[in-house]
């Protein structure tokens, strides 16, 4: 029963800090925005993000980063991965010694294609523990402290199995892993396929389609996952399938939501600008076509997704062109 700062207050910090409070003597959770901070105080909720939930009383909301990071035993990251760099290396200079950081941001940084535990490693200059954290989730029904089960990793497995029992609770199971590369592609990866997956549901297209995107997209995600050292049974399990199912057929994933509106023949600007919360897959499609090129790895509906998002192509025919490719075996 130590302390957890939670660094990042949309919905799925919020979320964390909710599901873990049980677990914690206190949850610090900062907002880099003051008067969002100064909201949630004081409603004890985050109406901006995750409204009708109320905040346990042992969460503590900050703005500011070295009280939030005070005499913290473990600091989880909930930042989208775009800012994630910039709140680090703010961070660094109170972060407890020892503690260590649990990365839940899916993406990968444009320009370095760093997974987001390559940024840290990197924005710390190699100074702090890492591990991952990544699953089948909707901050909402984690919120709801509805049953899920997720997986942390670590190339230690000593910390990953401390944080595993650090975390888990009667509603949150957690599974061990040293497989980060698998678990953090996984995460980062399935949102660009649910954007494909919204795509063919926004032009009317049935089951069929989004089943038949849904296993080839694992397959782009594994094979590029394999090419990086990952683990098989990472991509076939929680962080890979399971959460590709989700966020590609659930109707509270926003990569899919930003394909039904592309699909339905909106810009993607237009999109963008009336979200208030951001879908990771628009930004890590075009790093995810980056480093396919340069591992010679085969992506078609990745590189289909990032000539929709990036060179205004149509969705229609992007999805033509993935089924009049050359024939190939399974």
């Amino acid at each position: 029963m130590n302390s957890l700062a939670v660094l990042g207050a949309g919905s799925w910090g919020t979320a964390l800090a909710m599901a873990l409070a049980s677990r914690f003597h206190t949850v610090q959770l900062w907002s880099r925005n003051s008067e969002h901070a100064a909201e949630m105080l004081a409603a004890r909720e985050n109406r901006r993000y995750l409204p009708g939930f109320r905040l346990p009383e042992n969460v503590r909301v900050f703005s500011d980063l070295a009280p939030a990071l005070g005499s913290t035993h473990i600091v989880l990251t909930a930042i989208p991965s775009a800012h994630l760099r910039r709140v680090v290396i703010a961070a660094r200079p109170h972060l407890p010694a020892a503690a260590p950081i649990v990365s839940a941001t899916k993406g990968i940084e444009e320009g370095t294609l760093f997974r987001m535990s390559e940024l840290i490693a990197h924005a710390t200059a190699g100074g702090v523990p890492i591990a991952v954290l990544s699953g089948p989730t909707f901050a909402k029904e984690i919120a709801a402290g509805e049953p899920a089960a997720v997986v942390v990793a670590s190339g230690d497995i000593t910390l990953a199995e401390e944080i595993q029992r650090s975390f888990s609770t009667p509603s949150l199971r957690l599974y061990a892993s040293t497989d980060v590369v698998g678990v953090e592609l996984g995460a980062a990866l399935k949102n660009v396929i649910a954007i494909g997956a919204g795509i063919c549901r926004g032009l009317g297209l049935g089951s069929n389609s989004v089943a038949a995107l849904v296993t080839r997209g694992l397959a782009e995600i594994t094979r590029l996952a394999l090419a990086l050292g990952a683990q098989p049974r990472t991509l076939a399990g929680l962080a890979g399938l399971g959460d590709l199912v989700l966020t590609a057929t659930g109707d509270l994933s926003r990569n899919r939501f930003v394909g039904m509106q592309l699909g339905q023949g909106r810009a993607l600007q237009q999109i963008l600008s009336q979200m208030t919360m951001v879908a990771e897959g628009v930004g890590t499609c075009r790093a995810a076509h980056q480093l396919g090129r340069e591992k010679e790895v085969d992506l078609p509906i990745i590189n289909e997704m990032y000539e929709v998002l990036y060179e205004s192509k149509d969705p229609r025919q992007a999805i033509r062109e993935l089924m009049e490719r050359p024939l190939t075996s399974e």
